[in-house]
């Protein structure tokens, strides 16, 4: 609660967090610095996207929540003193000034370098933060190129060389407690088949100039997002989400495309209403997503709302992955593998003929709770018909 009667307004956590966990990240501005409205004085992390949080007022900084701390929607983060510092604050005795740069580093980095045994000076120069303060990121990023240090030999032979030991982000914690919910949840099933790409092929480059004439590049994964809008028809359970007493049915094809972000992790931002879109209004939307996902803009919205997910996995040369854990609280999740040169048997006129064909295997991982196998494959053959009888002039 903001008390103006107190001398200060709170700076409080959002109400609405989009993922699982919110942690303090790191405060911008050191506590006692002088803050303006609506100043962006710290940042927030979840599992899938990072936030600011401004001033409330102008005045001057008191920090309450620590960086690394757990932020549950609403809490205190910190307070905006409305009065002047020195009506508020003891001023301290005289003492010989303090390094600039220790005096800027936060409490959770001062710990992290004192662990690591590395100090703000070897770091000099290196900070990213604002002002070129030092942040975690900034020792963590030392730290994966540590300088060998011996490794004494045990009782039991010796033991395997430290490279670093890395602080696991936030983002990282949060993944892997979303991936392990999900695993112990639902009961995942994996369907394997195989698509043939050529008339999709055909159809981007006869069409994929014009696309870029008007700024907007026209990617495999627009083709599977429309595919997958028109399978949900076969198996209507797939863009489900389950409950105790029912089964939860949407109108609505909201889906989701992993977009890996580096070591850092991954997020899922969210195309809305793929039902009502076009190939070209697909293609603008996954690459506004992609673009705003790989700098850091995503907006809350872009992540919320998903009934469907697709991991396409094989841009990174994999092909294939099973099972793709699902993201809860969804029913399925779709994987297409790396597309690559294969020979198949066709029949032509009677005599079986090989021949050369770009496929690549595709996997719906499903909750079988939810759905059977004869679903998964009724979804799973729809979704390869629409890819392999694609018009050239659609």
């Amino acid at each position: 609660m903001n008390d103006m009667t107190l001398g200060h307004q709170n700076i409080l956590a959002p109400l609405q967090q989009e993922g699982t966990r919110a942690v303090l990240r790191t405060w911008l501005k050191g506590a006692g610095a002088e803050v303006s409205q609506d100043e962006p004085v710290a940042e927030l992390e979840t599992d899938k996207v990072v936030v600011e949080v401004c001033a409330p007022c102008a005045g001057h900084l008191q920090v309450v929540l620590e960086e690394g701390a757990a932020a549950e929607p609403g809490a205190v983060l910190g307070r905006v003193s409305v009065r002047p510092l020195q009506a508020t604050l003891p001023q301290p005795a005289q003492e010989p000034l303090a390094d600039p740069v220790e005096t800027r580093l936060s409490p959770s980095v001062r710990r992290l370098l004192a662990d690591s045994g590395l100090t703000a000076e070897q770091l000099k120069g290196r900070g990213t933060g604002r002002g070129g303060r030092l942040t975690r990121a900034d020792v963590v990023a030392a730290l994966e190129q540590p300088v060998a240090k011996p490794v004494p030999l045990s009782v039991e032979g010796p033991g395997p060389r430290v490279a670093a030991r890395i602080p696991h982000s936030p983002m990282r914690r949060a993944i892997a407690e979303h991936m392990q919910r999900s695993v112990s949840t639902a009961p995942h099933v994996t369907a394997m088949v195989e698509a043939d790409f050529s008339a999709i092929i055909a159809h981007r480059n006869a069409h994929k100039a014009r696309f870029a004439e008007q700024g907007c590049a026209l990617t495999f994964t627009a083709y599977f997002l429309a595919a997958a809008a028109q399978a949900m028809a076969a198996a209507p359970a797939v863009n489900s989400r389950w409950h105790d007493d029912e089964l939860e049915l949407f109108e609505d094809i909201n889906i989701g495309v992993g977009t890996a972000l580096g070591d850092e992790g991954l997020v899922v931002p969210v195309v809305h209403r793929v039902q009502e879109l076009s190939l070209p209004g697909i293609a603008r939307r996954l690459q506004e997503q992609t673009e705003a996902a790989r700098a850091g803009r995503l907006r809350a919205a872009d992540l919320r709302g998903g009934t469907f997910t697709l991991s396409n996995h094989g841009v990174a040369g994999t092909l294939l992955a099973t099972p793709i854990i699902i993201n809860q609280p969804q029913s399925a999740i779709l994987g297409i593998g790396a597309l690559e040169k294969r020979v198949v048997v066709k029949e032509v006129d009677g005599i079986d003929t090989l021949q050369v064909r770009p496929r690549a295997y595709v996997t719906l991982t499903i909750d079988h709770r939810v759905l059977d196998g004869s679903q998964a494959n009724a979804w799973l053959k729809r979704f390869v018909q629409v890819l392999e009888r694609w018009p050239l002039e659609s």
